[in-house]
């Protein structure tokens, strides 16, 4: 008998093996069964959900649930050799996940703080409505050069742009850029009301920004248009009188945060779209899954931490709002685009 560990679920357990000979060809039988055990099974993909959901490393050992008697599990043996292993693979998983096989008509960008750091995710709205967190990269901040890199990634790992897609973007100019650099002439951009509405008003005094506020609200609730244009126009006159900085924010990018007005589906798609709200709330998410981190040692370990997230996160995603639409959407965004009604250029004009 000798005393060899082997495991279950993913905590190691020592147990006494009987030894087994072969008298008749007088050497040691193997015994498969043992062989079986002495996998580790689910044990790195087992410690990376118990980590990603709140367990601390330190408290690994005590939280052991298979056996009272598992052993050499201490909080640098799970960290250093189980989760950032497992979380590698997830990683490599996420990142060179093919996308040929999506039929994407959204793409949401967005950048998340991760220490001194940027992550701008992107994550994809499939015809039937699923959201699939499609990758990200680590940045300072939101220019163009990091985000085309991001974009040009994507279509190297299949992404169809051909039907064209729906950008929805926070109103960085970095991303803004990168995506008529990248997909051109296939992509329309909806600009975030919420922010295009609170840029504006961080200009004016905290006495009227309330008011203001409100009329800008019930301007990009209009469900046509001409009647969301109309309102924004008499707005703009009324701030021309008040502070012209104010003005300029407004004019800026106006045309792309009526965008789902322009194609006719503001009413059906207003609630998912107008904003960056679906991919807000899934760093939500992410967050609760990585504000355990008091301090990010390096890029590996950001990158780890946020690819084991999105993919954990991922299943438990809900279809947008209004996702029977989409077929819809997708429609109007060819018909904007054969009519060139959805180019930069067209844009600026307008």
């Amino acid at each position: 008998m000798s005393q060899t560990p082997v495991y279950l679920l993913d905590q190691k357990l020592p147990i006494m093996i009987p030894r087994v000979r072969d008298q008749r060809e007088r050497k040691e039988v193997r015994l498969k069964s043992y062989e079986r055990l002495q996998g580790s099974r689910d044990r790195d993909e087992g410690v990376l959900k118990r980590i990603l959901h709140g367990l601390s490393c330190r408290s690994y050992e005590e939280c052991a649930v298979a056996v009272p008697e598992a052993f050499g599990m201490s909080g640098s043996t799970v960290s250093r050799r189980y989760y950032i292993r497992a979380s590698a693979r997830q990683l490599k998983e996420l990142c060179e996940r093919r996308l040929e096989g999506y039929d994407f008509v959204v793409l949401i960008l967005d950048g998340k703080t991760f220490g001194t750091d940027e992550m701008v995710i992107a994550l994809g709205v499939t015809a039937d409505g699923r959201k699939i967190p499609l990758g990200f990269i680590q940045t300072g901040a939101e220019n163009e050069r990091v985000c085309r890199e991001m974009l040009v990634g994507l279509l190297e790992r299949g992404l169809r742009i051909e039907p064209g897609l729906l950008c929805v973007i926070d109103g960085s100019k970095g991303l803004r850029k990168a995506i008529y650099g990248v997909f051109g002439g296939r992509a329309l951009i909806q600009r975030c009301q919420w922010h295009k509405r609170e840029n504006v008003v961080g200009y004016l005094p905290k006495t009227i920004q309330a008011s203001v506020r409100r009329k800008l609200q019930e301007a990009y609730q209009e469900p046509t248009y001409e009647k969301a244009k109309e309102k924004l126009a008499k707005i703009r006159k009324e701030l021309q009188l008040i502070n012209q900085s104010a003005v300029s924010s407004l004019d800026e990018g106006m045309e792309e945060t009526l965008t789902l007005h322009r194609l006719g589906l503001f009413r059906e798609l207003g609630v998912s779209f107008k904003t960056t709200n679906c991919i807000e709330s899934l760093m939500a998410l992410v967050e609760q899954r990585t504000d355990k981190v008091d301090y990010w040692r390096n890029s590996d370990q950001k990158h780890r931490w946020l690819a084991t997230a999105l993919l954990d996160i991922e299943p438990r995603l809900r279809k947008v709002k209004g996702y029977k639409y989409l077929p819809k959407l997708r429609a109007a965004i060819q018909r904007a685009i054969e009519t060139d009604e959805g180019t930069p250029e067209v844009r600026e004009a307008a």
